[in-house]
């Protein structure tokens, strides 16, 4: 499987920045936007500010198999880099 990854940088509530990759296996980056806000929704960030200025589309590259199998099963991964929960 080939995968797409979105470097996104977010400021979270109490100002910190949180950098996190949303890796999808469909290059469309209105989802990856998506992915992004329901992945800030469940760690309680809703109101994170997500455009194509903060998540942007950084590579493509094949899937090591755990990230290929959450994908199957939520239609995204999230590689969590600095600053998250």
């Amino acid at each position: 499987m080939d995968i797409h990854v979105y470097d996104t940088y977010v400021e979270a509530k109490d100002g910190h920045t949180m950098h996190f990759d949303v890796i999808t296996n469909v290059k469309d980056h209105q989802k990856a936007i998506q992915y992004a806000k329901e992945w800030l929704k469940s760690i309680n960030e809703s109101d994170a500010k997500v455009t194509t200025e903060e998540c942007q589309f950084c590579h493509t590259q094949g899937a090591p198999q755990p990230i290929a199998n959450e994908i199957q099963q939520k239609g995204y991964f999230i590689q969590k880099m600095e600053g998250c929960p």
